[in-house]
């Protein structure tokens, strides 16, 4: 049978170092929040070892804030109500939750620790497991241990931690330090917790109390420190983010990936790129992005929530949001494409197109300066310079339909609602205000008029004009 484990990530502090306007779980990091990284982790070990678990977040500090994050994930919020140390937030736990007494094992995790993994969760359980220990504690070794409470071991079990404000001088000169990440067998520490008192320097209910020399506990001491990174300032935040930038990039770089000059890239963790597509510098791929294979993103593209298909040329400093675009399209340079645009195969949007809510079918063309919004346009119609659909009359957005192969020529601007038929031809410079039957040529301009001598008028002496 799996065994049930609780899961609780102490979430109540403040973290007033942050200088944030939201609680520490809730700063932001790469697209998310701090808290979803360890639940995340979490997540993962609970699968991949088939376990069966409940989580816990122990709130306080703008709690609404933090429940109101979390609220469709199946987790239970008990508050600690007074900072009283991360034994009290475990008591919180065990007094306000419907399930916590009931799990056979219960593992504490931190919410501002974003760069856990679920092998090093996965490690502890194991551990934990064939040793038939009581507790373990995660621990590494920090050449400058400042701040982190230290571990004092007797033999291969039971250990001690002490807390930097309580440790003598010699004992800061441990290098081997806790965590702040925990897996106990419930009963172990339900028992436990009743021993814990605050006759310390902070005073406050320490949980690193429960273990002793004399315990049936361990410390398990892992060689990457970046683990265990707990975010309490700006700086840490920015450290962690670059880890886990890091992380992304090499890891789609070993699927085939090729990123040129990985370190000023910027890929989001949901983000997707198939092999032999390739990222140039300052780019900035976001939130549930796909790119499809052998496409090309240059340099300075932003992309959020947009899905790339293969083949596809996105040019340098190009600006995508919640787009589709499909293989063969070419996008660029200087292009926005808005929310709801949907590019078909073979596309061309040029230099200083915008797009916004409009599918655009394949093979059409708009090379420069133009803007569609709130469109529909056929096959293979080519759009000219400086084309713009009208399509908000002040208080309503409506529609502009141009059918398949037309010919829009340049300067030229439709007043929508309005229907552009097959084969048809919009000569330059016109105001379309009217529908166009399918096969028709279609102008609308004032006619030229040339008056002689007369441009001394209009230039009212700016310029010397010759006799």
């Amino acid at each position: 049978m799996s065994d049930k484990i609780g899961i609780v990530l102490l979430a109540a502090g403040e973290g007033k170092r942050l200088r944030l306007s939201v609680p520490k779980p809730l700063a932001p990091l790469k697209n998310k929040k701090l808290i979803d990284y360890p639940l995340n982790a979490a997540s993962k070990f609970v699968k991949e070892n088939s376990l069966v678990a409940k989580t816990a977040v122990v709130v306080g500090h703008k709690k609404e804030m933090v429940i109101a994050h979390l609220e469709n994930n199946d987790i239970e919020f008990p508050v600690q109500e007074k900072q009283l140390g991360t034994a009290d937030a475990l008591k919180s736990y065990f007094e306000n939750t419907s399930f916590a007494e009931s799990c056979s094992h219960t593992l504490v995790l931190c919410a501002d620790t974003p760069l856990l993994n679920e092998e090093t969760l996965s490690s502890l359980y194991k551990e934990l497991k064939e040793k038939d220990l009581d507790a373990i504690a995660a621990t590494f070794k920090d050449e400058n241990p400042y701040g982190y409470g230290r571990i004092l071991k007797a033999g291969e079990k039971g250990f001690n931690i002490i807390e930097e404000k309580d440790a003598t001088d010699e004992q800061r000169k441990i290098n081997e330090v806790n965590s702040g990440l925990y897996l106990f067998k419930t009963d172990f520490i339900l028992s436990a917790l009743n021993s814990v008192d605050s006759n310390n320097k902070a005073g406050e209910f320490y949980l690193t109390d429960v273990f002793s020399k004399d315990a049936n506990v361990k410390a398990l001491c892992f060689d990457n420190k970046d683990i265990f990174l707990g975010v309490n300032t700006l700086a840490q935040l920015e450290q962690a983010r670059k880890i886990l930038n890091k992380n992304k990039v090499n890891s789609l770089m070993n699927e085939g990936v090729i990123i040129i000059d990985p370190d000023t890239v910027y890929i989001d963790e949901n983000v997707e790129v198939a092999a032999d597509a390739t990222i140039y510098p300052n780019s900035f791929l976001m939130g549930s992005t796909i790119i499809g294979k052998s496409s090309i993103v240059e340099p300075g593209c932003i992309i959020k929530d947009s899905i790339i298909g293969d083949n596809v040329y996105l040019k340098a400093y190009s600006h995508l949001e919640k787009a589709k675009v499909e293989n063969f399209a070419a996008v660029g340079p200087y292009a926005r494409l808005r929310p709801g645009t949907i590019l078909g195969e073979k596309t061309k949007i040029g230099n200083f197109v915008e797009t916004k809510n409009s599918t655009l079918e394949k093979g059409v063309s708009v090379s420069h300066l133009s803007y569609v919004g709130d469109a529909e346009v056929g096959e293979e119609t080519n759009i000219g310079c400086g084309f713009i659909t009208c399509n908000y009359d002040g208080a309503e957005k409506h529609k502009t339909i141009i059918g398949k192969r037309v010919f829009v020529g340049s300067d030229t601007q439709t007043i929508a609602p309005i229907k552009i038929g097959d084969n048809s031809f919009i000569g330059s410079g016109s105001t379309i205000s009217k529908d166009v039957p399918a096969k028709a040529f279609s102008i609308a301009r004032g006619r030229q008029e040339n008056r002689e001598n007369l441009a001394y008028r209009f230039l009212r002496g700016k310029w010397k004009i010759d006799k």
